[in-house]
């Protein structure tokens, strides 16, 4: 009868203290693992991949509401340019390029409800929980005029949103109903309702504009 006994010396696997690592037992024979290579690299792609995702793209904020910020809408025609209605009724211009304030605009007595930009981006239009629609020039004023709207349009209910046409002169309001407006008239040229649930957001289909003016002119007509 054999007996064989087997020894290993314990400082090749015995932590000297507690925050000391496990030390484990690995042979790089590359015999052994012939896709060692190939194993890392996919692991290394996908970590980087994970830092992409799970990356934070934040580049900068735009400070000066002295209230939440409810609504926001670009410029057609300028990427630089981004508008913003806070809850106090304040609607501010901002500068992209230069992030700052350029405008400050105190448009509606309570939230502003809804924004959008006239399709030339010469104007703006809000809505807010005064019950008026309000056109206002993009360019500042000049120098010894005062702020004011170009056009004030007092409604029957609170506006909950605004969006104009992309290429005519005409925007349209949501709240308990649908009303299409033309620029030049004060009243809606025509109105839809459905139900009694109110309509939070509007907006205009950019491709049917042909069916859009068809059924406008229609409505008008009779």
């Amino acid at each position: 009868m054999k007996v064989k006994m087997l020894s290993r010396n314990p400082d090749n696997y015995v932590r000297e203290t507690k925050l000391d690592l496990q030390r484990v037992p690995r042979n790089y024979d590359p015999t052994l693992h012939p896709f060692e290579v190939p194993r890392e690299y996919v692991r290394a792609l996908n970590a980087t991949k994970l830092e992409r995702v799970f990356a934070k793209p934040f580049l900068a904020s735009l400070d000066g509401h002295r209230d939440g910020v409810n609504c926001l809408a670009k410029h057609p025609k300028s990427l630089a340019t981004v508008l913003s209605g806070a809850c106090d009724g304040e609607v501010r211009i901002w500068n992209l390029t230069k992030q700052k304030c350029i405008r400050a605009i105190q448009a509606h007595e309570g939230f502003v409800r809804g924004m959008c930009t006239r399709f030339c981006g010469t104007s703006f239009f809000t809505v807010g929980d005064d019950k008026t629609v309000k056109q206002w020039k993009m360019d500042a004023p000049a120098y010894g005029e005062e702020e004011e709207p170009l056009h004030t349009i007092l409604g029957k209910t609170v506006y909950t949103g605004i969006d104009h046409h992309w290429k005519e002169a005409v925007f349209a309001t949501c709240g308990q109903q649908v009303d299409i407006w033309d620029e030049q008239r004060t009243s809606p040229i025509c109105s839809m309702t459905w139900g009694f649930d109110s309509i939070s957001s509007v907006k205009f289909n950019p491709i049917e504009v042909i069916f859009f003016l068809k059924y406008i002119l229609r409505i008008v007509s009779l």
